[in-house]
Order: structure tokens, then C-alpha cells, then sequence
């Protein structure tokens, strides 16, 4: 009889920890309406019992949505990449679903700091937007979303009544959905019939990148403010279109922890988020409390997550006047591992996730009023704020980069900030900002904080620990020459209407083919594509290695000065005839926006004539990048980003695997990203270089290079933090290692604006972001450094001391010549999280000029 108890007890944990109906998740105090589609209806598995696929996730989505019309609404936000729909359910009751549009607006009114006085909030429904799995590997909040839809659409009874009639949830169910597509893949098909529990399972270790990322292998949690990616910016549409009070984003930590949720560490909350936030979030924390002991789960808080980076969805919310509440749930990765805290199962995981969301909803609910009054109150003192502040506005070059200059406009606008052109020239710090083709961003309007956060430089800091980066002043990221405006400067004469951007490039010329040539500026963002694409149709083209000013060639003509870099496009000894040049050139220079000039001889008025060996052949990049196990996967997926999406150039991704075992002849650019490389074969690496290959290295590759004896680089090394005689509390060695990590800060590189590599670039300073500690040494060939920091180099952000002494006068880039062929070590991220504009045409110069690069004369092979 014991034997048939224990047995019968061992069933029963076993069934605990793997597949569960419904009742295992949902209130047991509750009816639900039979006419609406359980998970498992059309899923076809019990939720938990498989990971949940997006098509299956939408599927379910839609079946809800048809079922239950009276309280959802069902809204396609966008496309990925991959064109998986990115679906918005938007829930409440009967009677605000026939009110919806007066609902939103509503909101919209009581964040606009003139008007929102007039709004009567004591019958208005709270906002909250329920977010899902943003890592598409941290799949419990995905999957919980299966639950909290059908418990949202089909619970009974006064209490669900009440929570919709208060409430308008904007429910979110896969923040990323390629992510969790690939990785639902991986765990489903590791997935044994008998649950293995090893961690060291396939099940539990996804190939390289994994599932985290999007398409191109980036962190979408990082991408709230940049809003690089499609997902992003459609998303981001849509939180602006109903301003949230309240944003949940679900994610999972390491397998051996618990629960963790919101407030962080008090210390690391960014000074812009005012202090009722953290009160407010640490009101709605007791009820996640509350409904977690119910179920007994155990949980943390104030511990290990911050609030500082404005780019993640839990902190994005936290200036713009809402709750951003981030819920961290140990990870079971596959089906059911073994951790510190004994067997974790997913299906635990997920009930978990949804006993959050249903802790959400109560206390947004009864703290209704109040939140909603914050929210009024957020803009009304952002208002009062910014009348007090001494900067009144920022000013920003929009003339020099025109389509950089259009990138940053889009992302301003995207948050729902003012631009507008100015009215006067003004100098400030030396500067010259000319009227109408300069802009100006008032800092009196709603987004204030916003504003301050996206263009100030910071440089003290309460605490020395950091989740993720430290800086991210939005202008030096994109390379726009701008200033703060103070009161003494200031007044609204400035202002001179709105705008939403500045025309760039276009063809010059007249309206017929040219028997010389046509030259490309170099200094427009889209010229590297311009020129891929030249080279694409079989159109040799040169390269200017100095400065010419063009003769007028036709009336309108005043003649045209060229910088170093620009692109001269002979017609004699081409393939194609002037015709099909003419029409091609005139073509790109449209679509990419970039300056190309016809013109009608080889003489100039200033500097070499257009036949000079001063200007040489540019040969066609042909691009590998080495990807897979030990590469960093989201600086990788940065360049495939700027390459493919940007560029539009084609690279190949070779695992080292590959690398070892094919010909390397049909590449001239190796790319390798900051990582490991223990496999990669690096006699045959250092032999290709040596045929005349570029290869192009960037953060910890730079290293592993040098230790593999492929360069002469050598590196400083950082002073310790502590005498080695003292004696330290052991509690004290987080906060004291922990300073010394560089987890992002921005550095001013003086640059060699002769030098190739800076073809493009008009300023002596260019902005390269830090996130290692990778300190090259100048190269003792005084030509071989054409980035290098300076004495005072820190422009924004945290750094220690021992780490700010290393990286005083290094280096940012050397080139090594190595037999025939050339190695460029960027010692920094110039790609960094594929915003950071200022550092893309270092990168691209790389591409296309590295193998014109002579080190041992700083000049340009003759």
C-alpha cells in the first residue's frame, strides 16, 4: 500500500511539472462563457504542454477576437522583417468597446498640459498595455498570454464586469515575434516524450544566436527610444496613439532565480523620472506580492535591475508620463529543468507570468484615479519645469549630412517632438548655425524630459553600477554638431514653423548625358550605396585622394568644391555607353539622396585634375563576416544590419567552421565583431591577409587578433582600484569590480581628416561609443593612427577613474599592413545598436578603402 501511495505521489508532482488544463492557471472562483475557444481548440496542445508558435499564438488571437467581439478588438500594428504580423488586442468592456475613439482621445487630452485640466478623469478607464516576451527565448510571457486573452474574454461575474469597465488593455501577446518563432522551434523540437531535465541538454542550449533577438540578431528591448527596427516603430505608433498609464514587459532572468518585479535599484533610477513614479510603481508592487503569495511563488525586488537606460520598455513609459514595470521570471528555457531551487516547469513559469498580469490589472484598477492623475500631472510639471530650466532649446547642423540629419528628424518625431527650422543664425561654442537649414527644438512642450534625455551630455551619477549603458546623447550619436540654447540666447523669434526634415543630394547638371564624367560626394550618408550600386552595373569608378573644386560648367554652374573621398565616375573605358550611365546616375542620386555632379572636363579650378593618379581605382567589396559560436551576436547583427538594410549591400556569414574548409579567394573584406574565436583557423585567416585581403576588426577582435600574432597591436593596461594592501569588506567587491566595467560611455576621437578611413567626415572630432576595455596604444608609425582619443576625451557617461586613464590618448583605430593586405582595429563599436550614424562612414571607409591604404606612408598607394 506505501508502494502504490509513493508511486500514485510521484505521478501526481511529475503531471504538476509538465502539462496542465486550464484550471492549473486561472482563478478557481470564477465562470467562464463556453462559446469561447479554449487555448487548446485551436492550438491544438494544452498551454505549457508545448511552446507556443506565433502563427499559433495569432491564431488564437483572432479566434478570441471573433469570439468575443462585445469586449475585443483585434488590430494588426505591423509587419516584422519576416512579415509576422505584429497583433494588438484591445480589451474592455461592451460599453467603452462602442466608445473606443472618445475613450483615446480622452487621453490624449490629459497628457497636453493646456488642456488636460478640463478633463473629468473620475469616470475615465485607466490604460494599461500588457507586453509580452520581448526576448523572444524568454517565452513564459508569450505563452501566458494564451491564458490571460482567454481568461480576459471569457471570465463571468462582477468582478471581471468591473475590471473592464475601469479598464482599457491593450494587450501585446509578442513583442517579438520572429524571436520567439525561432526559439519555440528549438525547445519544441529537443522536446522528449519523457522530460529531461539535465541542464545540459540540447533542449536547454540553443544554437548560435539563439531566439533573444529579432531578425537581425538585435535586442528589441534596447530599441524604445532609437527605434531602429520595424517593430519598434510600429509599436511605438501605437503607445503614442493611446498613451499608456501603465506598461507591463514580461521577461525571463537565469533558471536558479525566482521572480523578480519593479521598483529597482533605488540608486540607478535615471534623475529625470521623477520621484512618484517609483512611489507609484512601488504601490502597484504590493499587489504583485499579494497575488504571488497566494500561490505561494517567491519573488525579489530593489535588487540587481535599474531604471536608468530610456530605451527599454519598462523604463521608456517611466518619462512619458506612465508606469513601465518590468517582471523578471526564472526560466525554464526548455520544458522542465533542474535548478538551485529544485525541477521548474513551464507551465510554473507561465503561471506565474499570468498571475502578474491579473496583479496588474487589480492595481491599476483601484488605484485607477490615481494614476491618471499622475499622468496629468507628469506633463503639467514637465511644462513648469522646462519654463524654469536655463536651457530653453537645442540647436542642431542639418546642412552638412542632410540624411543623417533626416534620420534623427524621423526618430524625434516618432516620440512626438516639435522641430523647427530656425529663424536667425546663431554662434554658440564657436559654431555657426545658419537660418532655415539649421533646426531648433523648444524644450517648453510635453516631451521635455524626453527631450532632455535624447540631447543631454551626462557626466555625474549617483551610483557606479549599471544594468545597461550609461550615455546615449542622441546628436553626438548620429554625428549633428549641435548646442543647448540658454535663456540668454533664447526667445521664440527663433522659431520659424515646424519641420519635418531637409532635401538632400539630387543630380546637378544638365538634363543630358555627359562625354566626361560625373563626381559622387562622398560626404552624404547614402554614398556608400550609391557606389555598391555603380559597382554593381559594371561601372569602374575612382576615388579623390585630395580636395578639387569643378570648373562651371553650364550657366546656372558657380562650380562645385569636393572633398577628399569623393567619387569621380569617368564615362571613357566604361562597358555601358553615356546613355545608361547618365540615366543610372541620375537614378541613384534620387534614391539614395547623395550629391552627384555631371561634369563636362578634367580641369578644376582648385586642387588635382580629375585624370591625376590622385584619384584611384575603388575595386567592388566583396564582404564575409565571421558569425556563429563565441561572436558577439548583436555587434554582428549591427553590420548585417547596416549593410542590408541601409547599404544595400550583400555580405556572407561564415561560422568558423566554414571559415576553415572553403576558399577564401572570392572575398577581398573579412569582417570579425567583438567575441571569441577559440576555432577559427588563424594561420589560414593570417595567410588570406597576407594575399591582399582587408580585414576589418572591431572590440574584442582586436585582441584576439594581436594575441594570434595577425597584428603588432599592443594595449595599455588599467591600474588596479584598490591597494593591494588594504583590507576590503567582501560585501564591498561588487560595488568596486563592478565601477571598473565599461557598460557604455561616449568618446570624442580626434581624427586625421586626410586619411582614408575619414573620407567623409568634416569635423575633427567624431563620437565612437565604449562598451569594453579594449585600450590600444598608438602605433609607433605616426600615420598609422587617424583616430586616436585625446587627453580629456569622455564626452558623456560613466567611467572609473583607472579605466578613464587607459583610454587617455590611445588609440581608436590602427591599420597594420600585413603583407600585402591591410588590418583595420577599430578598438570601438562605430555600428553601435545600428543608431549610432556617426560612426558608419569610419566603417564603410573601411570597406571600400582599406585596401588603398598604405601604413608605412599615411598615403594612398601611387
Amino acid at each position: 500500500m506505501k508502494k502504490f501511495i509513493f508511486i500514485f505521489s510521484l505521478f501526481v508532482i511529475n503531471n504538476s511539472l509538465t502539462a496542465q488544463d486550464l484550471n492549473y492557471y486561472l482563478p478557481d472562483s470564477i465562470t467562464y462563457n463556453p462559446a469561447i475557444p479554449k487555448p487548446k481548440d485551436i492550438i491544438y496542445h494544452e498551454v505549457g504542454e508545448w511552446h507556443v508558435t506565433h502563427d499559433r499564438l495569432v491564431n488564437y488571437m483572432k479566434a478570441i477576437a471573433a469570439a468575443a467581439p462585445e469586449r475585443v478588438t483585434l488590430e494588426t500594428m505591423g509587419f516584422t522583417y519576416e512579415n509576422r504580423p505584429q497583433v494588438l488586442l484591445i480589451i474592455t468592456s461592451p460599453k467603452n468597446q462602442m466608445r473606443l475613439e472618445e475613450i483615446r482621445q480622452q487621453h490624449i487630452k490629459l497628457t497636453d498640459p493646456v488642456q488636460s485640466g478640463s478633463v473629468n478623469i473620475d469616470p475615465m478607464p485607466i490604460v494599461v498595455w500588457i507586453g509580452h516576451s520581448i526576448h523572444g527565448n524568454e517565452p513564459s510571457g508569450a505563452n501566458a498570454a494564451l491564458v490571460s486573452a482567454y481568461y480576459l474574454a471569457a471570465a463571468q461575474g462582477k468582478q471581471i464586469d468591473e475590471l473592464l469597465e475601469n479598464v482599457v488593455i491593450l494587450f501585446d501577446p509578442s513583442f517579438n515575434p520572429d524571436g520567439l518563432q525561432r526559439f519555440s522551434t528549438w525547445a519544441n523540437q529537443h522536446k522528449s516524450k519523457n522530460l529531461v531535465s539535465d541542464p545540459n541538454s540540447r533542449e536547454f542550449n540553443e544554437v548560435w544566436p539563439g531566439g533573444r533577438f529579432n531578425h537581425y540578431w538585435f535586442d528589441l528591448n534596447r530599441d524604445w527610444l532609437p527605434a531602429v527596427h520595424i517593430e519598434s516603430q510600429n509599436r511605438l505608433a501605437w503607445y503614442h496613439k493611446w498613451k499608456p498609464n501603465i506598461l507591463t514587459d514580461h521577461h525571463e532572468q537565469g533558471s536558479n532565480a525566482t521572480f523578480f518585479f519593479q521598483p529597482g535599484v533605488p540608486s540607478r533610477v535615471n534623475p529625470l523620472t521623477p520621484d512618484k513614479n517609483q512611489e507609484l510603481t512601488a504601490k502597484l508592487g504590493k499587489y504583485h506580492a499579494q497575488f504571488l503569495d497566494r500561490i505561494g511563488s517567491l519573488y525579489f525586488t530593489k535588487e540587481n535591475y535599474d531604471d536608468f537606460y530610456y530605451g527599454k520598455g519598462s523604463t521608456y513609459p517611466d518619462i512619458n508620463g506612465a508606469i513601465g514595470i518590468l517582471f523578471e521570471q526564472a526560466s525554464s528555457r526548455g520544458h522542465l529543468q533542474q535548478t538551485a531551487n529544485g525541477l521548474l516547469s513551464f507551465p510554473f513559469t507561465i503561471r506565474n507570468q499570468f498571475t502578474t498580469t491579473l496583479s496588474t490589472l487589480e492595481g491599476a484598477q483601484i488605484l485607477r484615479k490615481e494614476f491618471l492623475q499622475w499622468q496629468r500631472d507628469f506633463f503639467k510639471n514637465s511644462f513648469s519645469e522646462a519654463e524654469a530650466d536655463t536651457v530653453k532649446a537645442y540647436v542642431f547642423a542639418g546642412d552638412v549630412i542632410p540624411e543623417q540629419t533626416n534620420l534623427f528628424f524621423t526618430m524625434l518625431l516618432r516620440h512626438q517632438i516639435q522641430v523647427y527650422a530656425l529663424a536667425k543664425d546663431i554662434t554658440i561654442g564657436g559654431y555657426s548655425y545658419i537660418k532655415d537649414v539649421n533646426f531648433i527644438v523648444p524644450v517648453q512642450q510635453p516631451q521635455y524630459k524626453l527631450i532632455k534625455t535624447i540631447f543631454e551630455k551626462t557626466l555625474k551619477y549617483k551610483d557606479s553600477l549599471f544594468y545597461d549603458i550609461t550615455s546615449w546623447t542622441m546628436p553626438l550619436a548620429f554625428g549633428l554638431p549641435f548646442a543647448a540654447v540658454s535663456s540668454k540666447v533664447y526667445n521664440k523669434d527663433l522659431l520659424n514653423g515646424t519641420r519635418g526634415g531637409i532635401h538632400g543630394g539630387g543630380f546637378y547638371g544638365e538634363n543630358q548625358p555627359s562625354k566626361y564624367g560625373y563626381v559622387l560626394n562622398w560626404e552624404d550618408f547614402y554614398a556608400p550605396a550609391a557606389l555598391y550600386e555603380l559597382q554593381n552595373e559594371g561601372i569602374n569608378v575612382k576615388v579623390a585622394t585630395t580636395s578639387f573644386h569643378t570648373l562651371k560648367d553650364y550657366p546656372a554652374d558657380q562650380g562645385t568644391l569636393f572633398p577628399r573621398g569623393s567619387i569621380f565616375i569617368p564615362i571613357q573605358q566604361q562597358v555601358l555607353s553615356s546613355d545608361s550611365i547618365f540615366q543610372i546616375v541620375k537614378r541613384l542620386a534620387e534614391k539614395n539622396k547623395v550629391l552627384i555632379k555631371s561634369v563636362k572636363t578634367g580641369l578644376v579650378s582648385e586642387g588635382n585634375e580629375l585624370g591625376s593618379s590622385r584619384f584611384q581605382p575603388v575595386s567592388k567589396p566583396s564582404i564575409a563576416m565571421i558569425v556563429g559560436p563565441g561572436v558577439n551576436a548583436t555587434d554582428a547583427g549591427e553590420i548585417w544590419h547596416l549593410l542590408d538594410q541601409r547599404m544595400n549591400i550583400p555580405s556572407t556569414h561564415l561560422e568558423p567552421s566554414v571559415f576553415n574548409r572553403v576558399e577564401l579567394n572570392k572575398y577581398n573584406t573579412l569582417i570579425m565583431v567583438g567575441g571569441t574565436y577559440p576555432d577559427l583557423n588563424k594561420d589560414k585567416l593570417k595567410a588570406w591577409v597576407q594575399g591582399g585581403g582587408t580585414l576589418i576588426l572591431s572590440e574584442e577582435a582586436v585582441s584576439w587578433a594581436a594575441q594570434n600574432g595577425i597584428t603588432d597591436v599592443k594595449f595599455k593596461k588599467t591600474g588596479s582600484p584598490v591597494d593591494s594592501s588594504s583590507r576590503l569588506s567582501y560585501t564591498d567587491r561588487e560595488q568596486i569590480d563592478g565601477a571598473q566595467q565599461i557598460q557604455g560611455a561616449i568618446f570624442g576621437a580626434d581624427v586625421d581628416l586626410t586619411h582614408p578611413l575619414a573620407y567623409g567626415y568634416n569635423q575633427k572630432t567624431v563620437s565612437l561609443f565604449k562598451a569594453n576595455k579594449v585600450f590600444m596604444e598608438k602605433s609607433k608609425n605616426p600615420y598609422a593612427t587617424p583616430f586616436y582619443y585625446g587627453s580629456k576625451p569622455l564626452q558623456s557617461g560613466w567611467v572609473s577613474k583607472e579605466n578613464s586613464d587607459a583610454i587617455k590618448n590611445s588609440a581608436a583605430v590602427i591599420v597594420n599592413t600585413v603583407g600585402n593586405g591591410r588590418v583595420i582595429s577599430i578598438a570601438d563599436n562605430p555600428n553601435f545598436r545600428a543608431f549610432w550614424l556617426g560612426g558608419s562612414k569610419l566603417f564603410m571607409n573601411a570597406i571600400f578603402f582599406g585596401r588603398l591604404i598604405d601604413a608605412a606612408s599615411g598615403r594612398t598607394d601611387d
